[in-house]
């Protein structure tokens, strides 16, 4: 039992001398749990979130397409663009926008109700002097295909007599000579003036704006029938004395070279209302 003994005192040595190099591993210092992630809260509402496609496949035979999905290859293209039919030659194409403002804006020039009276209305036109004024005007520009040399500001009444005049007095008289009516020389409408521009006379139907004056014919060829040069010439006169003539009708009043001094150059033409009826001179 001697031997047993020191084996257990040599034994003790060596585990005395031996404890700096122990082959335990050395205990490790504990570690801190990280700190909990603070939770973001994001507000998606239901029409922010993209639909969810169905990834099932179609219960269909032979179809490997999926729910939701549409296939759209080259070949069916070319097949849907085969079976639509060919438009027919000489088809019609149904007017488009833009065409059919280009055929509101040329019946915009008709006025007075009258598709043969052509210009613009205008707003009222007060009075500088007492009796003068245009309630209801307009700025004619031409009548029965006929242009105006200038507007004429005129009331409808007088707008239309023009057209009648144009209509059954020139147009007629004139027929084919020089290649037809082209124009007529407007040299006076509406102003607020008296008679003659007299001081002190009566307000002139101009002032009201029932009156026009013409001064000319103007033919296509590019010649005139003057007033002024052709009443009394006997190349122009006989056709100038029926053109006044036949405005008696029309107008209420007809002035001409006959009348007085302050016609020789143009015809008077105006709407007058007298109770005693037309005067034509």
């Amino acid at each position: 039992m001697r031997w047993l003994a020191v084996a257990v005192a040599l034994l003790a040595g060596m585990a005395q001398a031996n404890t700096g190099t122990s082959l335990r591993p050395a205990p490790r210092e504990p570690i801190a749990a990280p700190a909990p992630a603070r939770a973001v809260i994001v507000d998606v509402s239901d029409s922010q979130l993209a639909p969810r496609r169905s990834l099932r496949p179609d219960k269909r035979r032979g179809s490997g397409a999926r729910s939701g999905t549409r296939r759209n290859t080259f070949g069916q293209q070319l097949r849907e663009a085969f079976r639509q039919k060919p438009k027919a030659q000489g088809a019609i194409a149904p007017a488009t926008r833009k065409g059919s403002k280009r055929v509101a804006k040329g019946l915009q020039g008709s006025v007075c109700g009258d598709p043969n009276i052509r210009g613009v209305k205008i707003s009222r036109i007060p009075g500088k002097i007492r009796g003068c004024g245009l309630d209801s005007g307009v700025k004619v520009t031409a009548v029965s295909g006929v242009a105006l040399t200038q507007h004429a500001t005129i009331d409808c009444t007088t707008a239309k007599a023009l057209n009648a005049w144009v209509e059954q007095g020139v147009k007629p008289v004139v027929g084919r000579r020089g290649g037809g009516v082209k124009s007529l020389r407007v040299v006076a409408h509406y102003a607020c003036r008296t008679r003659n521009n007299k001081r002190g006379g009566k307000i002139s139907e101009h002032g009201r704006g029932r009156a026009v004056d013409i001064a000319a014919i103007n033919l296509k060829d590019g010649s005139s029938m003057t007033v002024l040069k052709g009443w009394r010439s006997a190349k122009n006169g006989p056709a100038l004395k029926k053109m006044h003539k036949a405005a008696c009708g029309p107008f209420g009043t007809v002035l001409g070279p006959n009348a007085d001094r302050y016609h020789q150059d143009h015809f008077h033409f105006d709407t007058a209302r007298y109770r005693s009826g037309r005067y034509c001179r």
